[in-house]
Formats: C-alpha cells, sequence, structure tokens
C-alpha cells in the first residue's frame, strides 16, 4: 500500500457554524463528532460566504475572482466573474491525478455556467481531473429528483431513478461505492475523494423518521436555544467567555411574539434531519474507509461552503417572473410542488419547496453577526474538522489559528507530497494563493499574514488582533477579532491608522485578484436581465 494518504474531502451546503453536535448545536452528528474526537477541530477557519466561489476556491487554491467565479455562475463580462473556471488554474484533482492520485468525486459542482448535457463540458468534474463523477452540476437542487443530476458525464434519466430516490444518500452511496472498487482494484495508487453534499441548503426535504428524531427539539425558540447554544460552545473551548452573544437579527420578534409557531419549529426540525442524513452518510463512508484498511492512512476533511442561509424566498414569485427554478414544479408522480415559505404547508415532503428562514439562520451561525452572502463572521466562519490517525498524533483537540479556503489545496498537497505546477495542459498556471494547514494540525502556526474576502461588495481583511470589514453598501467597520469577534463594538473610529492599514492591503488585493466594483457588476446584471427579457 502506498504511503502516500488517501485524502476525502468533504463539504457540504449552507450550514451555519454551530449546528453539528461537535460545535455546540441540537443535531445529532455522532460520525462527525467521532471525527472530531480523533483529530482536530479549528475554530477560526473561514469560506468565502457563498456557494460558487468556495466551490472555485477550494478546487484550485485561489482567491475565487481568480479562478474567474468572483460571484456566481454567470458570465458578467469581466475575467474575474466569467462564471466559470479558467484555463489560469488547477483543480486539486488535476494536481493530484498528476502525482498518481486516483481521482472521484461524488456532489455538486457548481462552478460553470456551462450545465446543459448537449453543451461545453470543458469545466465539468471529468474535464477538470476527475476519474470518476456523479452528482450535479448546477446548485440547489430537489432532493428527490435533482436537476442536471450527472453519471460521468452523462444525464441521468429521472424516470429511471429508484421510488425511494434522495441525493444525500446517493452521494454518500456512490462516495461508498468508489472506495470499495478502488480497494477492489488492488492498486498502488492512493484516491482524492471529494464529496460535496447540498445538505442542508433548501429545499426544507428529509425523511419523515429523520424529522420525528427532532420533535420538540426546537419548542423553546431561537432566543433560548441560542443562549443554550452559546454556552456548550463556551463549556466546549470553541469561543472566548468574553466574547458577548449578539443580538437577535433585528427585523425577526422575539420567539414568544412569533406566529405560528409549530411551523417555525417544524422548518428547523427538517432542516435538522438533512444534516442528520447527512452525518448517517458520512458515517457509511467512514465504514468503508475501515472495511478497506484505509481509515488509518486518510486525511479527511469537513467544512460547509457559506454560513446560514436566511433566504425567506417566494418561490411561486420567483416561478411566475421566470427568474429561478431550482427543481421541478411537480413531483414524479404528477403532484403539484408547493413552492412557497407559508405557514399552512409543513415542510419536509416531496411536494413542498421551503427554505427555514431569518430567526433559524441567527441560530445557526450563533454567536456571530449575519448569514451567508456576508462577510461577517456569520457569513464566512465554518467548522473544519481534520482526521488522520496516521498523520495526525493530536485527538480532540481545538486549533484557533486561522485559515481560509486556498489552504485546503496547499494542505492536500502536502499530504500527498505532490507539487504544485507552473503549466498545466499548456497553460501557465496562476500562483498558489494557500498554505498548508499541517503544521497547525501538531499546534504550530502555518505563517499566514493575511486573510482577505470580497462577494457582492461586501469586504473583509483579518490581520493580527483586526478584522477590517464592510457590509455593502456601507462604511468600513474594524473589531478587534481577539477581544471581540463576534463584531459587537466598532472601533474604526478610534483606529483610523488601522483602518487605513487593512484598506490598503484589501484595495492591493482586490487589484491582484480581479476584483471589480460591484456597482458596475450591479449594473452589468440589471442590464443583462433587461436584454433577458
Amino acid at each position: 500500500m502506498s504511503e502516500r494518504p488517501n485524502i476525502l474531502l468533504i463539504m457540504n451546503d449552507d450550514m451555519g457554524y454551530s449546528d453539528i453536535g461537535c460545535y455546540g448545536g441540537e443535531v445529532q452528528t455522532p460520525n462527525l463528532d467521532r471525527l472530531a474526537a480523533g483529530g482536530v477541530r479549528f475554530t477560526q477557519f473561514y469560506n468565502t460566504a457563498r456557494c460558487c466561489p468556495t466551490r472555485a476556491s477550494i478546487l484550485t487554491g485561489l482567491h475565487p475572482h481568480q479562478a474567474s467565479v468572483g460571484h456566481m455562475v454567470a458570465d458578467l463580462d469581466e475575467d474575474g466573474y466569467r462564471g466559470d473556471l479558467n484555463e489560469r488554474c488547477v483543480t486539486i484533482a488535476e494536481a493530484l491525478k498528476s502525482a498518481g492520485y486516483a481521482t472521484y468525486m461524488s456532489g455538486k459542482w457548481h462552478v460553470t455556467r456551462h450545465t446543459r448535457a448537449d453543451g461545453p463540458k470543458h469545466s465539468w468534474p471529468r474535464q477538470r481531473g476527475f476519474d470518476r463523477f456523479y452528482g450535479i452540476i448546477t446548485g440547489a437542487a430537489n432532493y428527490y429528483q435533482p436537476k442536471t443530476l450527472t453519471d460521468e458525464n452523462d444525464p441521468v434519466d429521472m424516470d429511471a431513478l429508484p421510488e425511494d430516490y434522495f441525493l444525500t444518500d446517493a452521494i454518500s452511496d456512490r462516495a461508498v461505492t468508489y472506495i470499495e472498487e478502488h480497494a477492489a482494484q488492488k492498486t498502488d495508487a492512493p484516491f482524492f475523494l471529494y464529496t460535496a453534499y447540498t445538505a442542508p441548503h433548501w429545499p426544507l426535504h428529509a425523511h419523515e423518521e429523520d424529522i420525528a428524531k427532532y420533535a420538540g427539539r426546537f419548542d423553546a425558540g431561537w432566543d433560548q436555544l441560542r443562549e443554550e447554544r452559546l454556552q456548550r460552545m463556551r463549556d466546549m473551548g470553541l469561543l472566548d467567555t468574553a466574547w458577548p452573544l449578539t443580538p437577535r437579527d433585528p427585523t425577526q420578534p422575539p420567539w414568544t411574539d412569533a406566529p405560528n409557531k409549530d411551523w417555525e419549529a417544524r422548518r428547523m426540525e427538517v432542516y435538522a434531519a438533512q444534516i442528520d442524513r447527512m452525518d448517517q452518510g458520512i458515517g457509511r463512508i467512514i465504514a468503508a474507509l475501515e472495511a478497506t484498511g484505509a481509515i488509518d492512512n486518510t486525511l479527511i476533511l469537513f467544512l460547509a461552503d457559506n454560513g446560514a442561509c436566511a433566504e425567506e424566498i417566494d418561490f411561486e414569485q420567483w416561478v411566475e417572473r421566470g427568474m429561478f427554478l431550482a427543481g421541478t414544479t411537480h413531483t414524479r408522480q404528477g403532484t403539484a410542488v408547493r413552492m412557497n415559505n407559508r405557514p399552512d404547508i409543513m415542510p419536509g415532503a416531496e411536494d413542498t419547496y421551503q427554505s427555514y428562514g431569518v430567526p433559524w439562520a441567527n441560530l445557526s451561525n450563533t454567536p456571530f453577526r449575519e448569514y451567508k452572502h456576508w462577510v461577517h463572521e456569520g457569513g464566512i466562519a465554518t467548522p473544519l474538522i481534520a482526521h488522520w490517525p496516521a498523520g495526525v498524533e493530536a485527538k480532540g483537540v481545538l486549533r484557533d489559528q486561522p485559515g481560509q479556503l486556498p489552504d485546503i489545496m496547499a494542505t492536500c498537497l502536502d499530504a500527498a507530497g505532490a507539487s504544485y505546477p507552473a503549466t498545466y495542459s499548456g497553460n501557465d498556471v496562476q500562483p498558489l494563493e494557500g498554505t498548508s494547514l499541517k503544521p497547525i494540525f501538531d499546534g504550530d502556526d502555518n505563517g499566514k499574514q493575511a486573510l482577505v474576502w470580497e462577494h457582492e461588495g461586501n469586504r473583509a481583511v483579518r490581520k493580527d488582533n483586526w478584522k477590517l470589514v464592510c457590509k455593502y453598501p456601507g462604511d468600513w467597520e474594524l473589531y478587534d477579532i481577539v477581544a471581540n469577534r463576534t463584531e459587537t463594538d466598532d472601533v474604526a473610529a478610534r483606529h483610523p491608522e488601522v483602518v487605513a492599514e487593512l484598506s490598503a492591503i484589501y484595495d492591493d488585493w482586490a487589484e491582484r485578484c480581479g476584483v471589480a466594483p460591484w456597482s458596475r457588476m450591479l449594473t452589468i446584471m440589471r442590464e443583462k436581465a433587461a436584454r433577458a427579457r
């Protein structure tokens, strides 16, 4: 067997920082908790606040604009915003495949605007380094009949799916198949497996037996549950006890005044069930690694693509306006899908299509501010679990050193003893932006100087004790991130010299990475939408 480790990268979709059990949440995640107990948990790791940019960054080791996915998967006529992985980047799969790894993917791709099976496929998984692929090319998907479901390079016939088909289970099962088939080949090659769940992204679809596990668990409401979660996180050592809990989202009522409490609690029960089902699948993947003798020398990394999603979407209105349809209007049995967040429609079943909304996202991001889209801590803080028995001596410990998505590729290459290429397929490749997390596994630092973000005009820089952050189109805010990571005490007026220093770092980074003014991008988006009508 190769001494080089196998690498399993697991990412889920739209989950808050503190939802899983080992980060203080109410969801029962025994398999992720087991990985945390046998490895390390990062307390200050960051994504990029949105699905597409995160996927582009984690796959390429670059900032998302450098990979041409600076926003979503529409072409906005700027190099950083083409909505399609460019040829000046290399994926983890491409780099590891060049180093002799077998490469597999199951799950959500979502880094190309070319989503039609009869269209260009130059930036689909099989064309970007993966030997095998099963999953969806697009983003949000109906769990019972997912749009753009693809096996290798071919579309999957929805009518041919088994009656009990569920996307989360299928993603897990295909990952298990890849592990078992790789072992059966008796090859000396290690493998890289990227498993990208769509759970718990809306729609709120879950099995009744999973939902039933959480009956009554959220009846105390978002206010009390945030306080309880905060205390568990403090007891775990995830939070400094000096950091205050951020206030309830000002747009939302206290739980005591909230209407439709049964419906509200059900939304969170279904959301929890989605994560629970994912954890069950991760358990099957772990069992496959154990059964094939691979668990000890497999580096497993788990994280989320952005903070919790606070979107309260009127899906019916979106469909009527022709703006968006992530799924279908009818079930495979012909029943009309009720696509709206209405309290007379209890979520979870196949003929519903709902999201869980602002107050529960506020709970999911305990104790932080803001959500997916924004680069305050609630939008970008993610759990990160690293488990590698043969390579990480520490067990059940926390690591407070900060890190960012490009570090994932650097870590994978470092663990594999593989090189990051200067050229690939005849194209010059931009330099790797990440630094390996391996030193942090053992308690050291990885020498990172500053972290920088931009998404939809929301901007941030973190350096030393400071975080400079802006919610578009507002002004810069400044926080002592060591003393006040929950961002409740803006000290920008007291430290203009720090604002000037960090904003200059941001400006240099934005110019180097191809970040365009968001006002210009908004104008382009409006013009394109007007032409489309």
